[in-house]
């Protein structure tokens, strides 16, 4: 989240000059206090001081008490840059309002005919950036209570501002997932994954969205978007493969799975993967030696023994004289049974195998077994 450390906005935009201006602009009007509010506020623009906000505060509410005088452009200009001020530099609220600074000041700018922006550009960046310094301020206080609904509209005022140097956006599209409203984050996210700023994380982040509202289809986009522009990451690999996996895409699985599993060889659910996907689109050798390596890392995996052992109980099917696959077929099927003793799979494939070895004794009490268990 997006954080501002709370250091005073007036070294970057020349206030003091500002204040000036508009008091050598505005002449005599409204008489001495006006004057004494430029005064006061021109000091605080160079000390910080907030025993000066307040007397500038005291003068321009003076200055605001008629009709007329609460109507006047350079009244309500000077009266916004003080109010905009407090608004984020009195972030404890010490000096008293009737309401709270930062809605003083959008009254202010209310008064202001839009014509009139022009004639004050200065004057009027300066009020929006303590508007948005002061929003930020009220949005990570939100955050720390966990109030994700009002840190959302904080950040959505701060985007309305529209200042260059405040991007919210990111901040925008966390919290709209946080308040779960999933079309906004698609939003922001897509304006994140335009700019020379997105990164990986982005993009899973977004998949993660549509995840939510169960669009299969543009979480593989957008993982496929990632994967071509960072091909070397890792997180963007293991997510694509394993979205492949979800959506039983194992012929895409081949090309890739080689890379995960360098990333983490030891990983015995990539390397059983690596196998059944080759397997699937018949790259039978390669199956078995991934199926080995799953043995290697753990020879008492249910699942390797028995596809291994389907693998060459197929091979001894179609040739009972390859001695090779009756031998693999019987250790690994039994392996597996001894894992799982009650588990169907593996008893159906020990029935065949036995029913071609020949083996009526050890046919008879499989089958009795799946007997047994089909009756449960």
């Amino acid at each position: 989240m997006l954080m501002i450390t709370k250091n005073k906005m007036r070294n970057n935009l020349g206030t003091a000059l500002s204040a000036a201006l508009l008091f050598v602009s505005f002449g005599t009007f409204a008489q001495s206090n006006f004057k004494e509010g430029s005064n006061a506020f021109a000091l605080y623009t160079q000390t910080g001081e907030l025993k000066n906000l307040e007397n500038a505060k005291k003068f321009i509410d003076a200055a605001y008490l008629t009709r007329r005088d609460s109507s006047n452009t350079r009244v309500n200009v000077l009266r916004s840059m003080i109010y905009s001020s407090m608004a984020y530099a009195d972030s404890t609220r010490s000096i008293k309002n009737p309401k709270d600074p930062i809605d003083i000041t959008y009254d202010a700018l209310s008064k202001i005919k839009t014509r009139e922006f022009a004639n004050y550009t200065s004057e009027m960046k300066y009020v929006k950036q303590n508007l948005a310094a002061a929003h930020i301020y009220n949005a990570n206080k939100s955050l720390q209570k966990q109030d994700y609904a009002s840190s959302y509209d904080n950040y959505l005022k701060v985007k309305s501002l529209n200042i260059a140097g405040y991007d919210v956006t990111y901040n925008l599209a966390l919290l709209a997932v946080q308040t779960q409203q999933y079309d906004a984050a698609v939003g922001y996210y897509d304006q994140i994954l335009k700019s020379q700023n997105a990164r990986a994380e982005h993009y899973l982040e977004l998949t993660d969205v549509y995840k939510r509202i169960g669009n299969k289809q543009a979480v593989l986009n957008t993982l496929q978007s990632a994967r071509l522009k960072y091909p070397q990451s890792k997180a963007v690999l293991m997510n694509l493969v394993q979205e492949f996996a979800q959506n039983n895409e194992y012929k895409a699985i081949v090309p890739i799975i080689d890379e995960a599993i360098k990333y983490e060889p030891e990983n015995i659910e990539l390397n059983y993967l690596a196998g059944y996907s080759n397997e699937t689109v018949g790259n039978i050798d390669i199956a078995k030696r991934y199926y080995q390596q799953v043995l290697q890392l753990n020879s008492n995996n249910y699942e390797a023994n028995l596809a291994l052992g389907l693998i060459y109980l197929q091979d001894f099917l179609r040739d009972e004289n390859n001695g090779e696959a009756q031998y693999n077929a019987q250790n690994l099927l039994l392996k597996a049974n001894e894992i799982r003793p009650y588990d169907v799979n593996a008893l159906k494939s020990l029935s065949l195998y036995y029913e071609k070895s020949g083996d009526l004794a050890q046919l008879d009490r499989v089958r009795l077994l799946l007997n047994q268990l089909s009756n449960n």
